[in-house]
Protein backbone atom coordinates (compact mmCIF):
# COMPACT_ATOMS: atom_id res chain seq x y z
CA UNK A 1 0.00 0.00 0.00
CA UNK A 2 2.54 2.55 0.59
CA UNK A 3 5.15 1.85 -2.97
CA UNK A 4 1.29 2.38 -4.07
CA UNK A 5 1.00 5.95 -2.47
CA UNK A 6 4.15 6.74 -3.30
CA UNK A 7 4.15 5.92 -7.02
CA UNK A 8 0.48 7.90 -7.12
CA UNK A 9 2.17 11.06 -5.09
CA UNK A 10 5.08 10.60 -7.98
CA UNK A 11 2.97 10.25 -10.80
CA UNK A 12 0.55 13.95 -9.36
CA UNK A 13 3.73 15.54 -9.24
CA UNK A 14 5.22 14.95 -13.13
CA UNK A 15 1.56 15.57 -14.07
CA UNK A 16 1.04 18.78 -12.33
CA UNK A 17 4.34 19.91 -14.04
CA UNK A 18 3.45 18.63 -16.97
CA UNK A 19 -0.58 20.16 -16.86
CA UNK A 20 1.34 23.41 -16.12
CA UNK A 21 3.65 23.95 -19.35
CA UNK A 22 0.61 22.94 -21.26
CA UNK A 23 -1.46 25.32 -20.06
CA UNK A 24 1.10 28.17 -20.88
CA UNK A 25 -0.38 27.84 -24.33
CA UNK A 26 3.60 28.80 -25.60
CA UNK A 27 2.18 29.80 -29.06
CA UNK A 28 -0.41 32.60 -27.65
CA UNK A 29 2.53 34.20 -25.75
CA UNK A 30 4.95 33.75 -28.85
CA UNK A 31 2.31 34.87 -31.45
CA UNK A 32 3.44 35.27 -34.99
CA UNK A 33 7.39 35.83 -33.64
CA UNK A 34 9.66 33.13 -34.40
CA UNK A 35 11.62 32.16 -31.29
CA UNK A 36 12.06 28.51 -28.92
CA UNK A 37 12.26 28.20 -25.10
CA UNK A 38 14.00 24.97 -23.90
CA UNK A 39 13.70 24.67 -20.31
CA UNK A 40 15.09 21.67 -17.91
CA UNK A 41 13.47 20.73 -14.66
CA UNK A 42 16.56 19.01 -12.51
CA UNK A 43 14.94 17.37 -9.95
CA UNK A 44 12.49 15.50 -12.73
CA UNK A 45 14.86 15.63 -15.31
CA UNK A 46 12.86 16.14 -17.57
CA UNK A 47 12.63 18.87 -20.78
CA UNK A 48 10.02 21.30 -21.78
CA UNK A 49 10.51 22.78 -25.18
CA UNK A 50 8.64 25.62 -27.22
CA UNK A 51 9.60 25.12 -31.60
CA UNK A 52 11.70 21.82 -30.93
CA UNK A 53 13.16 22.55 -34.36
CA UNK A 54 13.92 25.84 -34.00
CA UNK A 55 15.58 25.07 -30.72
CA UNK A 56 18.38 22.75 -32.09
CA UNK A 57 19.21 25.59 -35.03
CA UNK A 58 22.57 27.04 -34.24
CA UNK A 59 22.99 31.25 -34.02
CA UNK A 60 25.39 33.57 -32.50
CA UNK A 61 25.78 33.51 -28.43
CA UNK A 62 26.11 37.35 -28.57
CA UNK A 63 26.52 38.30 -25.45
CA UNK A 64 25.69 35.37 -23.54
CA UNK A 65 29.11 34.20 -25.00
CA UNK A 66 30.29 36.08 -21.01
CA UNK A 67 29.89 33.43 -18.81
CA UNK A 68 32.40 31.59 -20.91
CA UNK A 69 34.27 33.87 -21.71
CA UNK A 70 34.49 35.03 -17.91
CA UNK A 71 35.70 31.19 -17.20
CA UNK A 72 38.32 31.16 -19.74
CA UNK A 73 40.04 34.57 -18.37
CA UNK A 74 39.65 33.44 -14.96
CA UNK A 75 41.10 29.54 -15.90
CA UNK A 76 44.41 31.08 -18.07
CA UNK A 77 45.69 33.87 -15.47
CA UNK A 78 44.69 36.76 -17.54
CA UNK A 79 41.93 37.79 -15.22
CA UNK A 80 42.52 37.63 -11.30
CA UNK A 81 38.55 37.59 -9.69
CA UNK A 82 35.98 39.64 -10.35
CA UNK A 83 37.61 42.77 -9.25
CA UNK A 84 40.28 42.50 -11.81
CA UNK A 85 40.05 46.19 -13.77
CA UNK A 86 41.02 47.06 -17.25
CA UNK A 87 41.26 50.51 -18.23
CA UNK A 88 39.01 52.09 -20.67
CA UNK A 89 40.56 53.08 -23.76
CA UNK A 90 38.88 56.46 -24.31
CA UNK A 91 36.36 55.43 -26.96
CA UNK A 92 32.99 56.91 -26.48
CA UNK A 93 30.50 53.98 -26.90
CA UNK A 94 26.88 53.92 -26.65
CA UNK A 95 26.22 52.67 -22.96
CA UNK A 96 27.53 54.59 -20.63
CA UNK A 97 28.78 52.67 -18.10
CA UNK A 98 31.38 51.40 -21.07
CA UNK A 99 32.71 54.68 -20.89
CA UNK A 100 35.19 53.68 -18.10
CA UNK A 101 37.32 51.79 -16.39
CA UNK A 102 35.38 48.13 -15.83
CA UNK A 103 36.07 45.03 -13.46
CA UNK A 104 35.13 41.59 -14.41
CA UNK A 105 31.67 41.81 -12.50
CA UNK A 106 30.92 45.78 -13.62
CA UNK A 107 31.96 44.27 -17.42
CA UNK A 108 29.55 40.96 -17.09
CA UNK A 109 26.38 42.99 -15.14
CA UNK A 110 26.41 45.98 -17.76
CA UNK A 111 27.40 43.46 -21.07
CA UNK A 112 30.27 45.79 -21.50
CA UNK A 113 31.98 44.56 -25.17
CA UNK A 114 34.75 46.09 -24.98
CA UNK A 115 36.15 44.67 -21.87
CA UNK A 116 35.81 40.80 -23.30
CA UNK A 117 37.44 41.91 -26.54
CA UNK A 118 40.21 42.71 -24.68
CA UNK A 119 40.30 39.30 -22.55
CA UNK A 120 39.50 37.60 -25.81
CA UNK A 121 42.67 39.08 -27.22
CA UNK A 122 45.37 38.31 -24.37
CA UNK A 123 43.70 34.67 -24.51
CA UNK A 124 44.79 34.20 -28.16
CA UNK A 125 43.23 32.45 -30.52
CA UNK A 126 44.99 28.71 -29.92
CA UNK A 127 43.89 28.87 -26.66
CA UNK A 128 40.65 29.77 -27.07
CA UNK A 129 39.95 27.39 -29.32
CA UNK A 130 41.02 24.59 -26.91
CA UNK A 131 38.73 26.18 -24.48
CA UNK A 132 35.83 25.34 -26.77
CA UNK A 133 36.31 22.09 -27.75
CA UNK A 134 37.12 21.27 -24.49
CA UNK A 135 33.90 22.67 -23.10
CA UNK A 136 32.05 21.82 -26.42
CA UNK A 137 30.41 24.78 -27.07
CA UNK A 138 28.19 24.88 -30.12
CA UNK A 139 30.80 24.58 -33.38
CA UNK A 140 33.57 25.51 -31.54
CA UNK A 141 34.72 28.04 -34.15
CA UNK A 142 36.50 30.80 -33.71
CA UNK A 143 36.70 32.41 -36.98
CA UNK A 144 39.42 35.25 -38.73
CA UNK A 145 38.35 37.71 -35.62
CA UNK A 146 39.89 36.63 -31.89
CA UNK A 147 37.93 39.80 -30.61
CA UNK A 148 34.57 39.42 -32.65
CA UNK A 149 34.60 36.14 -33.21
CA UNK A 150 30.96 35.72 -30.51
CA UNK A 151 29.11 38.23 -32.08
CA UNK A 152 30.21 37.83 -36.24
CA UNK A 153 28.53 34.28 -36.66
CA UNK A 154 31.79 32.69 -36.52
CA UNK A 155 30.94 30.88 -33.24
CA UNK A 156 27.14 29.68 -33.21
CA UNK A 157 25.05 27.44 -30.31
CA UNK A 158 21.35 26.12 -30.11
CA UNK A 159 19.04 26.46 -27.05
CA UNK A 160 19.23 23.48 -26.51
CA UNK A 161 23.24 23.43 -26.59
CA UNK A 162 22.92 26.31 -24.23
CA UNK A 163 21.05 24.23 -21.76
CA UNK A 164 23.97 21.53 -22.22
CA UNK A 165 26.45 23.97 -21.04
CA UNK A 166 24.74 25.80 -18.28
CA UNK A 167 23.95 22.13 -16.89
CA UNK A 168 27.89 21.18 -16.59
CA UNK A 169 28.88 25.01 -15.89
CA UNK A 170 26.26 24.72 -12.76
CA UNK A 171 27.12 20.99 -11.58
CA UNK A 172 30.62 21.66 -11.61
CA UNK A 173 31.15 19.37 -14.61
CA UNK A 174 33.07 21.94 -16.93
CA UNK A 175 36.41 21.47 -16.99
CA UNK A 176 37.45 24.23 -14.91
CA UNK A 177 38.03 24.86 -11.14
CA UNK A 178 35.31 25.25 -9.14
CA UNK A 179 37.17 28.66 -7.86
CA UNK A 180 36.42 30.16 -11.35
CA UNK A 181 33.08 28.59 -11.72
CA UNK A 182 32.32 29.93 -7.72
CA UNK A 183 33.41 33.77 -9.31
CA UNK A 184 31.10 33.23 -12.53
CA UNK A 185 28.05 32.43 -10.49
CA UNK A 186 28.38 35.15 -8.31
CA UNK A 187 28.91 37.70 -10.77
CA UNK A 188 26.33 36.94 -12.67
CA UNK A 189 22.88 39.00 -13.43
CA UNK A 190 20.62 38.01 -11.15
CA UNK A 191 16.54 38.71 -10.24
CA UNK A 192 15.17 38.20 -7.04
CA UNK A 193 11.46 37.13 -6.54
CA UNK A 194 9.35 35.53 -3.83
CA UNK A 195 10.13 32.31 -3.59
CA UNK A 196 12.75 31.88 -6.46
CA UNK A 197 16.26 33.21 -8.03
CA UNK A 198 16.76 33.77 -11.31
CA UNK A 199 20.55 34.16 -12.49
CA UNK A 200 21.09 35.05 -16.19
CA UNK A 201 22.58 36.44 -19.16
CA UNK A 202 21.39 38.40 -21.99
CA UNK A 203 22.81 38.60 -25.81
CA UNK A 204 21.49 40.41 -28.32
CA UNK A 205 23.14 40.26 -32.06
CA UNK A 206 22.55 40.11 -35.61
CA UNK A 207 21.86 36.71 -37.89
CA UNK A 208 23.88 36.53 -41.28
CA UNK A 209 20.75 37.92 -42.91
CA UNK A 210 20.62 40.93 -40.43
CA UNK A 211 17.30 39.93 -38.67
CA UNK A 212 18.22 40.52 -34.95
CA UNK A 213 17.95 37.61 -32.51
CA UNK A 214 17.73 37.91 -28.57
CA UNK A 215 18.65 35.26 -25.85
CA UNK A 216 17.90 34.90 -22.41
CA UNK A 217 20.05 32.38 -21.11
CA UNK A 218 20.55 31.02 -17.33
CA UNK A 219 19.21 28.63 -14.18
CA UNK A 220 16.40 29.71 -11.28
CA UNK A 221 16.90 28.18 -8.21
CA UNK A 222 13.64 27.38 -6.53
CA UNK A 223 12.96 25.00 -3.21
CA UNK A 224 15.90 22.98 -3.51
CA UNK A 225 15.57 22.40 -7.04
CA UNK A 226 17.20 24.34 -10.11
CA UNK A 227 15.55 24.94 -13.59
CA UNK A 228 17.54 25.85 -16.83
CA UNK A 229 16.52 27.56 -20.14
CA UNK A 230 16.95 28.93 -22.95
CA UNK A 231 15.16 31.60 -24.88
CA UNK A 232 15.84 33.02 -28.13
CA UNK A 233 13.70 35.28 -30.51
CA UNK A 234 14.10 37.16 -33.54
CA UNK A 235 13.19 40.70 -35.19
CA UNK A 236 13.61 43.26 -37.79
CA UNK A 237 14.91 45.99 -34.58
CA UNK A 238 17.10 45.82 -31.81
CA UNK A 239 13.98 48.15 -29.91
CA UNK A 240 11.31 44.69 -30.75
CA UNK A 241 13.46 41.87 -30.38
CA UNK A 242 14.71 43.48 -27.11
CA UNK A 243 10.97 44.50 -25.70
CA UNK A 244 10.26 40.98 -27.12
CA UNK A 245 13.03 38.87 -25.22
CA UNK A 246 12.23 40.95 -21.72
CA UNK A 247 8.46 40.28 -22.24
CA UNK A 248 8.10 36.59 -23.48
CA UNK A 249 10.42 34.66 -21.80
CA UNK A 250 9.70 35.60 -18.32
CA UNK A 251 6.02 35.21 -19.10
CA UNK A 252 7.00 31.96 -19.99
CA UNK A 253 8.75 31.23 -16.46
CA UNK A 254 6.24 32.82 -14.57
CA UNK A 255 3.42 31.11 -15.96
CA UNK A 256 5.27 28.07 -15.98
CA UNK A 257 5.75 28.70 -12.09
CA UNK A 258 9.14 29.15 -11.87
CA UNK A 259 9.63 32.52 -11.54
CA UNK A 260 6.73 33.58 -8.96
Amino acid sequence: MRKLMLFVSISFSITTIAQTWDSLKAAKLFGKNVGTIVIYDKAQERYYRYNQPRAAERFTPASTFKIPNSLFGLESGIITDENHLLKWDGVKRWRKEWNQDNTLASAIKYSVVWYYQELARQIGKVKTEKYLKDIGYGNCRVGEKVDYYWLDNSLKISAEEQIAFLKRFYDYKLPFSKRSVDIVKKIMPEEKYKKSVMKFKTGTGNKEDGTWIAWLVGYVEKKGNVYFFAFNIEAATFEKVDRLRNKISREVLKQSKILN
